[in-house]
């Protein structure tokens, strides 16, 4: 005796399409550009591009962990603007190695989140409003110790003398140095710290009562969850790892540029809110940020290639990401 199946429903079908639409389109991209300019699929293109993504995908995952407690920390980009600016100051003006600026860096990731985590748990402010206070804060202190201007090797500093340190050998080796003389480094720290964080989030006690914050703070906390101490706990997560975000690119660029942190912040949030809709989550999700960072930065290399004009990559980000939300909420039939 045999049984038919039945006939897929059109609630099925959208559910399917909300689930893998995001590859199917990761997909469709990488064979256009691929025919369109062959040099697309290139070994060294493809790192390039997840070399390019890697610190969006970084400070994505922080604001991932902050949304999971439904927080939000808009202060990522200054905090890795002004984490640029130390790793240089330590380097070139203190002349420090690798190593201690490395800390100095993550000391002063760790002083933002726990900043932040004192505004917003202890005095009660609203997350967005007391991460936007600190992004000012420290977009304005950032300036203050150069006068506005870049760091570099030989620059004279506001009380007339000549910096004479450099950048470290091997401090740039975090954002130059290549595993196999293939993979680049920030491209290794990412899936390590993409792994941790999936694996926390995800698969223990920590991730779930995190989520569990967010999904209802009182509910929680009345079942025993320290509530308080995780919401610090993924605010000084999200402030870290700016800050290692921001070592990362003074790293690569090789001086403190005061301007290295201004779209971060915009494409750490595209990339987390594009995260939604993969495998149609529809939540904050570690795999996800990865993936839609990783979307963004392979539409933007694609248009690069095909030379299309640099002032359409805002309007081009935008419209991925209206339709990623779109796809994730519009199509959906649930209540």
């Amino acid at each position: 005796m045999t049984t038919s199946t039945p006939p897929l429903s059109l609630a099925t079908i959208a559910a399917q399409v909300r689930r893998y639409a995001i590859f199917g389109l990761l997909l469709a991209m990488l064979i256009g550009f691929g025919l369109a300019e062959p040099a697309f699929w290139s070994v060294g293109n493809a790192m390039s591009v997840l070399q390019a993504v890697s610190v969006v995908a970084i400070l994505g995952v922080g604001v991932t962990v902050t949304m999971a407690v439904a927080g939000f920390d808009l202060s990522i980009g200054a905090t890795a603007a002004s984490s640029v600016m130390v790793a240089g100051y330590s380097m070139v003006v203190w002349q420090n190695g690798a190593l201690a600026s490395v800390v100095a860096v993550l000391v002063l990731g760790v002083a933002v989140g726990l900043a932040n985590a004192l505004l917003i748990v202890k005095l009660k402010v609203p997350d967005l409003l007391a991460t936007l206070a600190i992004m000012f804060l420290l977009g304005g202190l950032q300036l203050i110790p150069t006068a506005g201007r870049s760091i570099s090797s030989g620059m004279i500093l506001p009380d007339g003398s000549s910096a004479t340190g450099s950048f470290s050998p091997d401090f740039l080796a975090l954002g130059r140095a290549t595993l196999g003389g293939v993979v680049p480094l920030p491209v290794v720290i990412l899936a390590v710290l993409a792994v941790v964080f999936y694996l926390l989030t995800e698969h223990t006690r920590i991730g779930r009562l995190l989520f569990a914050t967010g999904g209802n703070e009182l509910a929680a906390r009345l079942a025993g969850a320290p509530t308080a101490r995780l919401k610090v706990l993924a605010y000084v997560i999200s402030a870290s790892l700016a800050a290692l975000g921001g070592a990362l690119v003074a790293a690569r660029v090789g001086r403190g540029d005061v301007s290295s942190g201004s779209s971060l912040l915009m494409d750490a949030v595209a990339a987390s809110l594009i995260g939604y809709a993969v495998l149609d989550a529809r939540r904050p999700n570690v795999a996800g940020t990865v993936v839609g960072a990783i979307f963004v930065g392979v539409l933007l290399n694609g248009l690069t290639m095909l030379n299309a004009p640099y002032y359409t990559q805002d309007f081009v980000k935008g419209a991925v990401l209206v339709g990623a939300l779109a796809m994730t909420y519009g199509l959906s039939r649930r209540d």
